[in-house]
C-alpha cells in the first residue's frame, strides 16, 4: 500500500514538472515569435511625397487678337471653334485655331447699322445748319434795308416838326439795335451750328472707326503660330485645359502655348499639413510615371503663400513649383511625376521604425530583446521611422510588436524622463510663440485692411464734400 502511494506521488510530481517545462517552452516559443528590428545609424531624411505634372518653365503664348481689349470693340468672350490636337508640331505661320465669329458678326452688323444712322444724322445736321443760317442771313439783309429806310426817313424829316424828327431818330436807333442784335444772334447760331456739325462728324468718325476696327479684328480670328514649336493646350486657373468650346476674354487672350522644352518644371500641390515643411531651395527626387526606369533631380523654386481648394476635393492645398535640373528630350508637358521633396536631412543619427514606439502617460519607450523596457527620447520623424536621440544605440534589437508578458520587462532609462519633460516644455513654449506671432500678423493684416477701408471711404466722400 505504501509503495503504491509513493508511485502516485512520483507520478503527480512528474506531471507538475512536465507542465512547468511545457509552459516555459511555450512562453519562450511565443516570445521568440516576436519580430525584432535593429536600430540603425546613418542618414535620416524627412520627406514630403507628392504627385505633379510636367510643364515648360517658359512658354510662348498663342493669343487671340489683342484688339479685343479695345474699348471700341464690345466683345467680352469669344469661343474657340476649332483647335489643332495637343502635341501638334507647327511652324511659324501654321494654322492653330479658329475663333467663333457668330457673336462678332452680329456686333459688326449692329455697327454697320449705327454707321448708316450716323451718316443720315450728319446729312440732316448739314441741311438744318444750311437752312437755319440761310434764314438768318435773309433776316440780316432785311434788317439792313430797314435801317437804310430809317436813315432816309430821318434825313427827309429835317424840315418837319421836332416831334416828328425825334420819332424818326428813335426809329433809326431801334433799327440799328435790331441789326446789331441780329448780327450777334447770327454769330451765336453759326457757332452752335458749327459745333453741331463737328459733333455729328466726330460721332460718325467714331462709329466708322469702330466698324473698321472690328472688321480688321474679324480677319484675325484665324490664329496662327507665332513661331516653331509643339502646341500645348493652355491650363486655366481651375486646372481644366482650354480646348474647343472654351472661351477667351479680353483679360486672358491665350488660346494655347508653345513651350520651351529645354527647361521643365513640375507643378504639384502640397496639403496644408505638410506645407510648413516645404521651402524654396529644397532638393527633390523626381520620377516620371511614363518612364519608371528614369530618375531626375530637382529643386523647389516657388511655394504659394495662399492655399486653394482643388475641384472635387475638400482639403486645401498649396501650389509648389519644382524645377528639373536635367534636360531630357523624352520629357513632355502633361506627363505625371512623382516628387519626393527632402525637407530636412540628418547625418549620423540612430533611428527606429515608428511601430516599435510605445507611449504611456506621454513617456515613449521600446521593448528591447534583452528584456528591458527602455525609455527613449524621440527626435524628428518621417512616414516610417523616428530618430532616437537618447536611450538606444545603433545595433540594439527592439521588438516591433507588444510582448504578451510586458510585466516581465525591466524598466530602464528613468533618468531620461526629465529630458522628455524639458523637451515637451520647450515645444509648448515654441508653439505659444508661434501662435503669438500668428496672432500679431493677423492683427497687422486686419489693421492694414482697416486703414485701406478708411482711405477708400475718404476717397469716396471727397467729391461730395468739395
Amino acid at each position: 500500500m505504501k509503495k503504491k502511494s509513493n508511485i502516485i506521488t512520483l507520478s503527480i510530481l512528474s506531471l507538475v514538472v512536465l507542465a512547468i517545462v511545457i509552459y516555459a517552452v511555450a512562453g519562450e516559443t511565443e516570445q521568440s515569435g516576436l519580430l525584432e528590428v535593429e536600430a540603425r545609424n546613418g542618414r535620416f531624411e524627412i520627406l514630403v511625397n507628392t504627385t505633379g505634372e510636367l510643364q515648360a518653365e517658359n512658354s510662348e503664348l498663342i493669343q487671340g487678337p489683342v484688339e479685343l481689349r479695345s474699348r471700341n470693340i464690345r466683345i467680352n468672350n469669344v469661343e474657340i471653334q476649332n483647335l489643332v490636337p495637343e502635341g501638334t508640331v507647327v511652324e511659324k505661320g501654321d494654322w492653330v485655331a479658329t475663333l467663333d465669329r457668330s457673336e462678332a458678326d452680329n456686333t459688326l452688323k449692329d455697327m454697320e447699322d449705327a454707321v448708316e444712322r450716323e451718316e443720315a444724322q450728319f446729312v440732316q445736321t448739314q441741311l438744318d445748319t444750311t437752312l437755319t443760317l440761310s434764314s438768318l442771313r435773309d433776316d440780316l439783309i432785311n434788317l439792313e434795308f430797314t435801317l437804310e429806310e430809317r436813315r432816309l426817313t430821318l434825313e427827309q424829316s429835317k424840315f418837319e416838326p421836332p416831334a416828328t424828327i425825334r420819332q424818326a431818330e428813335i426809329n433809326l436807333e431801334r433799327a440799328e439795335r435790331s441789326l446789331e442784335q441780329a448780327i450777334q444772334n447770327y454769330e451765336l447760331r453759326r457757332q452752335q451750328a458749327m459745333e453741331n456739325m463737328t459733333e455729328a462728324r466726330l460721332s460718325l468718325q467714331r462709329q466708322k472707326r469702330r466698324y473698321e476696327e472690328l472688321s480688321d479684328v474679324l480677319e484675325k480670328f484665324t490664329i496662327t503660330a507665332p513661331s516653331d514649336g509643339m502646341v500645348i493646350y493652355h491650363r486655366e486657373w481651375g486646372g481644366q485645359k482650354r480646348t474647343v468650346g472654351s472661351r477667351i476674354s479680353s483679360r486672358d487672350l491665350t488660346v494655347a502655348t508653345l513651350p520651351d522644352l529645354s527647361t521643365m518644371i513640375s507643378k504639384t500641390y502640397v496639403n496644408e499639413i505638410d506645407i510648413s515643411k516645404v521651402n524654396v531651395g529644397q532638393k527633390v527626387r523626381i520620377g516620371v510615371d511614363a518612364f519608371p526606369d528614369k530618375s531626375y533631380t530637382g529643386e523647389v523654386i516657388q511655394v504659394a503663400n495662399v492655399g486653394q481648394q482643388l475641384p472635387n476635393t475638400d482639403a486645401r492645398v498649396f501650389e509648389v513649383t519644382i524645377r528639373i535640373n536635367e534636360n531630357d528630350e523624352i520629357l513632355r508637358p502633361a506627363m505625371t511625376t512623382s516628387n519626393v521633396i527632402v525637407t530636412r536631412s540628418f547625418d549620423d543619427v540612430t533611428y527606429l521604425p515608428l511601430e516599435t514606439i510605445r507611449i504611456t502617460d506621454s513617456i515613449p519607450y521600446v521593448y528591447k530583446s534583452d528584456g528591458t523596457k527602455q525609455v527613449v527620447v524621440l527626435g524628428e520623424s518621417n512616414d516610417n521611422n523616428v530618430i532616437i536621440e537618447h536611450g538606444i544605440e545603433a545595433g540594439d534589437r527592439v521588438y516591433l510588436s507588444m510582448p504578451s508578458d510586458p510585466e516581465r520587462f525591466r524598466l530602464a532609462g528613468e533618468d531620461l524622463i526629465d529630458i522628455i519633460a524639458e523637451r515637451r516644455e520647450e515645444r509648448r513654449l515654441e508653439e505659444r510663440e508661434r501662435r503669438e506671432e500668428e496672432r500679431t500678423r493677423q492683427e497687422q493684416r486686419e489693421e492694414r485692411m482697416r486703414q485701406m477701408r478708411i482711405q477708400m471711404e475718404r476717397t469716396d466722400e471727397g467729391p461730395v464734400n468739395r
